[in-house]
C-alpha cells in the first residue's frame, strides 16, 4: 500500500484541481496520483467544508474513537460479568 500524502499535498492538489486551468486528469499525472484519487479528496474537501452532504473527516475520526472505546467497554463488562460469576459460584459452593 502506498504512503499516504500529507494534508498539505492533499489541500494543495484540490486548490489546483478547482482551478480548472487543466483538466483534472492532467493535474493528477503532473502530481503523480490518480485521477480517481484526485477526485476522491475533491469531494472529500467538498464535504469537510458543508458544500456537499456526508461525514466530515472530523466525525469519521469521532466515530473511529467512539467505536473503540464501545469495544473496550464491552470487554470489560464481559470480565467483570465472568469475575462475578466465578466469585457467586464460589461463595456458593461448600468447602
Amino acid at each position: 500500500m502506498p504512503r499516504p500524502h500529507p494534508p498539505e499535498f492533499r489541500q494543495r492538489a484540490v486548490e489546483l484541481a478547482r482551478l480548472r486551468e487543466k483538466p483534472v486528469a492532467q493535474i493528477a499525472e503532473d502530481l503523480g496520483i490518480s485521477d480517481s484519487c484526485l477526485r476522491n479528496w475533491m469531494a472529500q474537501a467538498d464535504i469537510d467544508e458543508g458544500a456537499t452532504p456526508g461525514v466530515t473527516r472530523a466525525e469519521k475520526a469521532e466515530l473511529v474513537e467512539l467505536r473503540r472505546e464501545l469495544r473496550v467497554a464491552k470487554m470489560e463488562n464481559e470480565i467483570l460479568k465472568r469475575a462475578a460469576a466465578y466469585f457467586a459460584r464460589e461463595n456458593v459452593l461448600p468447602k
